[in-house]
């Protein structure tokens, strides 16, 4: 561009050549041309040129025209930045032409590829044309018949539906006119009906049906009849479950199977008779209902609490009684209706399908009908008797007070259940009518039974008795206080005497009252046997602490002491509460095995008590037996037989002293007790004590003369008689009265015939025939307790302290061979005829220990 630099131009030349060269070419170019030249050395000026600030904006991305220009006339220097532009047009213009002529070769030949692109574009845009053609021609011969299958579907649909519509409403007329003629046949025909009904919903669903005038009538008559049926079929289902009918009910359920709410209507009817229980607990435990039967109505003041006055106590709990008696009935009412609706529900079948009434119901649910309302139930009376024993505390002590009534009352419910469950099964069995078919065999249907077979997880009845529980704890709290408190009465702080006779009996008294209300029940019993137990031992602890330990409550010296009279009292009134209490549970009339078992622990103890208060006295009779027994060493046995053959005295001293001293001691001691059997049970010990002592003594006398053995023999003649104050009879002593009797005569016989006899080694021990042969020997042969250098009561010490035959017969072997030995060591020719038998004895007798 040739421009004049004409002040007055130059804002038109400016905005002209802005205008017409554009600033995207401006840009461009500059940057094609600056990029191109920044290796060259020629372009160096330009690019010094072009790298002015005047050049900068031509570059940016949002280069403006307008603005650019609107900014060089502000400034005023219009003329200058003409020039400056001129100049840079004219240095692109060089370096393009310069460019062109460097690059001349690949730029024709770009020019080139550019036609051939032409061409190929050319030719393609010729086959789009011919593809878009062909594509219209398809078109025309698929869009025609489409649209004619289109039409003709619609058509069709329309006529299925309308067909389907008339088939409907041919159906839904037919089934009307049907169903007319069955409703007038009254209940023999309601199940038909039912089944007309049924399937007259089944057409029904899934169309519109209304705006139809030809049926519109019949749809208003099968709405109405649906009620009348349903309304029918209750009421009849109604009355069968009243009656306990199964073929009624049996037609009711068949009915709304029919009508395809079997499952709902049994709901309904389970949660009726819930609903109705429900009430019926409320109102028969509404402290306000019992206080206005007995005082009539009246209005109290605001925040006054409702209570029976203290003269209408009695009427309260009669009433409250007689609500619960009814209330009982009630539930026992409904679980009978719910049970035998199961029981028809378990026998029940479809006469077209066949399917169980029972496995419609199990398909969403529990099949155990019975079962979920026997939950109920004993839910309802859980919450229900919690909430009304928390609202008044007079129905809270009623109920704690006569917990055994009312747990007879709930003892009473679940035997009627369980007698209406054997009943039930009968008249089901025999039920014939309305295609009543068994599912089970019968054996199998009554383990399905609630009442009379328990679950495996699910004790029912512990289910019912669980409502309970808070007023047990409480009445047996109670009851332990009742039997405590006579014993705390008559066992006073400091007291030194048992109680009376009459206190005694009021402890019997108490035991058997409690014993006798809790026979409601084997659960009960048990827990008030256990208390009665818990009564027994603490009048044992209270007794004990009564006994006399000190030294005088086992001397047998002097005429009774106090602490000895005062152990008589103890053991007189235990032996008293044992035998009543044994009396009272011989004579209940209904007492479980384990409550007995317990009453019976608790008298052992009793028993054992006693035993305990004697047992000083009676160690101290043995002792003191054994003692004067023993002073037979110090009289002389060695004498020969007198002439006249008899001895001299009827007996020896030490028996004349314990025939004394027993008889002594049953007068002066004995006597006092008034349990004589349990006086004489202890006294035989003491009997045969003295029997074995005499025997084990009378084999250690050395020397022993023949005198000595027909005083001896008359000792044992009048041990008979002086044992006889301890026991029974003297015969009843067992094996130490054979003992006696079997030992007296050898002390006549000889060495071979004793060995030889048959009662060693039965009925007299091996050692003790050793010991008396032992006395038959010459001094050189030592006795055991010689040999040990013993005295007399240490070896008979040791003999108690070593009941083996084992270790006695040792010992005797020790003594016989020392015997040898000293044989040996003076040079003896010979042993005593003695030693052979003893020998052969021990040696026989060895092996039967073996």
């Amino acid at each position: 561009l040739h421009c004049k630099k004409d002040s007055e131009n130059s804002p038109v030349i400016l905005g002209f050549v802005l205008h017409h060269t554009g600033a995207g070419f401006l840009r461009r170019t500059y940057t094609v041309a600056f990029a191109n030249m920044e290796g060259s050395k020629e372009a160096q000026s330009t690019n010094e040129l072009l790298k002015d600030e005047c050049y900068t904006d031509f570059c940016n991305e949002d280069f403006d025209v307008k603005t650019y220009t609107a900014q060089a006339i502000h400034h005023a220097v219009i003329a200058e930045h003409l020039a400056k532009l001129a100049q840079g047009i004219s240095q692109l213009d060089k370096e393009l032409h310069l460019q062109v002529v460097a690059r001349h070769e690949d730029l024709l030949a770009q020019a080139t590829g550019i036609e051939s692109l032409e061409g190929v574009l050319q030719m393609m845009q010729t086959r789009i044309f011919a593809l878009q053609g062909a594509i219209d021609r398809i078109r025309n011969k698929i869009v025609d018949p489409y649209n004619k299958i289109v039409a003709r579907t619609a058509q069709l649909a329309r006529l299925q539906v309308a067909c389907d519509l008339l088939r409907r409403i041919i159906r839904i007329l037919y089934l009307s006119k049907r169903l007319q003629g069955q409703l007038q046949g009254g209940s023999r025909e309601i199940t038909k009906a039912a089944q007309s009904l049924n399937e007259l919903d089944y057409l029904s669903q899934g169309v519109d049906l209304s705006g139809i005038d030809v049926i519109e009538t019949d749809l208003l008559f099968i709405a109405r009849s649906r009620l009348e049926v349903e309304n029918q079929a209750k009421r009849l289902l109604e009355q069968g479950m009243e009656i306990q009918n199964p073929t009624q009910v049996g037609t009711a359920l068949q009915v709304f199977y029919n009508l395809g709410s079997l499952k709902q209507t049994i709901n309904n009817v389970v949660d009726g008779y819930r609903v109705s229980l429900e009430e019926n607990v409320s109102n028969a435990l509404d402290i306000r209902v019992l206080t206005q039967a007995n005082q009539g109505i009246a209005r109290g003041g605001p925040g006054r609490a409702v209570m029976p006055t203290p003269g209408n106590t009695a009427a309260f709990r009669a009433a409250l009684w007689t609500n619960l008696e009814k209330l009982m009935d009630h539930i026992c009412a409904s679980c009978g209706q719910v049970q035998h609706l199961q029981k028809v529900l378990i026998k029940k079948r479809d006469p077209v399908t066949h399917v169980c009434f029972i496995d419609e119901i199990v398909k969403d649910g529990h099949a155990d009908i019975l079962f979920t309302f026997w939950n109920s139930v004993t839910q309802i009376l859980a919450i229900e008797f919690q909430k009304a024993t928390n609202s008044s505390s007079f129905l809270k002590q009623a109920l704690e007070g006569e917990y055994p009534k009312l747990l007879r009352l709930y003892n009473e419910l679940w035997r009627r259940l369980q007698q209406y469950s054997q009943s039930i099964q009968g008249s089901l069995a025999g039920s014939t009518g309305l295609e009543l078919v068994a599912e089970l065999p019968p054996g199998e249907l009554d383990t399905q039974d609630l009442f009379m077979h328990k679950k495996q997880d699910y004790d029912p009845e512990k289910a019912l008795k669980d409502s309970l529980q808070p007023y047990e704890a409480a009445y047996l709290s109670k009851s332990l206080s009742r039997l405590f408190d006579p014993i705390n009465l008559v066992f006073p702080m400091g007291g030194r005497n048992p109680p009376s006779s009459d206190e005694l009996e009021s402890i019997i008294k108490t035991i058997a009252s409690e014993l006798n209300v809790a026979a409601v029940d084997s659960n009960l019993t048990l827990a008030v046997a256990k208390n009665a137990a818990k009564t027994l031992q603490l009048f044992c602890v209270k007794s004990e602490q009564l006994l006399s330990t000190q030294g005088d409550a086992s001397q047998v010296i002097g005429p009774l002491t106090d602490g000895q009279r005062r152990n008589v009292a103890v053991v007189n009134s235990l032996h008293k509460l044992h035998q009543s209490v044994g009396k009272v549970i011989s004579g209940l009339s209904f007492c479980p095995v384990v409550a007995e078992q317990a009453l019976i622990a608790a008298l052992e103890e009793v028993q054992s008590l006693m035993g305990s208060a004697v047992q000083p006295l009676l160690h101290s009779v043995s002792d003191s037996v054994e003692a004067i027994i023993i002073t037979m060493h110090q009289e002389d046995f060695s004498g020969p037989l007198s002439n006249t053959g008899k001895p001299d005295v009827p007996c020896s001293l030490y028996m004349k002293e314990l025939q004394g001293f027993i008889s002594r001691v049953m007068s002066d001691y004995f006597r006092h007790f008034e349990c004589i059997d349990f006086i004489y049970d202890n006294t035989e010990a003491i009997a045969q004590r003295a029997i074995e002592i005499l025997i084990r003594n009378a084999g250690l006398l050395r020397p022993l003369g023949e005198g000595g053995k027909m005083r001896l023999a008359a000792d044992f003649a009048q041990m008979e008689l002086a044992v006889a104050p301890l026991c029974r009879r003297v015969s009843d002593l067992g094996k130490p009265y054979r003992l006696l009797r079997s030992f007296r005569p050898l002390l006549f016989q000889t060495s071979e015939h004793i060995a030889n006899s048959q009662a060693v080694g039965d009925v007299i021990p091996y050692s003790t025939i050793l010991h008396f042969l032992f006395t038959r020997a010459p001094p050189e042969m030592r006795s055991p307790h010689q040999r040990a250098e013993w005295s007399i009561a240490r070896y008979s010490q040791w003999l108690d302290d070593h009941p083996s035959e084992k270790d006695r017969l040792t010992l005797i072997r020790g003594a016989l061979e020392a015997y040898v030995q000293s044989v040996r060591a003076r040079e003896g020719k010979e042993f005593a005829p003695i030693y052979p038998i003893m020998l052969q004895l021990l040696q026989k007798a060895t092996t039967v220990q073996q």
